[in-house]
């Protein structure tokens, strides 16, 4: 993180929740990655007296799935899922974008992934064709992708 990141005060990158109070579409960290809850179900409580969360996520960075199977009762850490859109100024060589966010500071931190990423390869093209474009910027967990792209009006 850059000195010139917002809302960062010092504050933890995740927050304890309890697995039973989570639901899909919520957010939460299953084997050290930030997912998205697309299946979510309690089993019955056992002989030992904790009934399991069964929880199913989708990293929101990468679209892979992890699965997790918590006591109800526990906590369970969820990511602060932030994002922000930037103006995009430049896109050098090796595919480092320079961005502006709405209080004109800029940054060249972040980096486009042309062979992987339609959505990367599409800002790429539109911002050769002159195209002013907006980026959409989703950060979790010390993770930034550039998950959206469009064009100013």
């Amino acid at each position: 993180m850059s000195e010139h990141d917002s809302g960062s005060s010092g504050a933890s990158n995740t927050v304890p929740v309890q697995a039973g109070a989570l639901k899909k579409g919520s957010h939460v960290v299953i084997k050290g990655f930030p997912c998205k809850i697309i299946d979510y179900s309690t089993s019955k409580t056992g002989k030992h007296g904790h009934a399991k969360a069964n929880i199913v996520g989708i990293d929101i960075f990468t679209g892979k799935k992890y699965e997790d199977i918590s006591p109800s009762s526990h906590n369970m850490m969820s990511p602060v899922v932030t994002r922000k859109d930037f103006q995009l100024i430049d896109i050098d060589e090796e595919g480092y974008v320079t961005i502006m966010d709405d209080k004109n500071e800029t940054r060249s931190d972040l980096r486009l992934d042309f062979e992987n990423d339609d959505i990367h390869k599409k800002a790429k093209e539109d911002f050769e064709e002159g195209k002013d474009l907006l980026l959409t910027v989703l950060s979790a967990l010390d993770t930034e992708k550039v998950i959206a792209v469009k064009e100013l009006q």
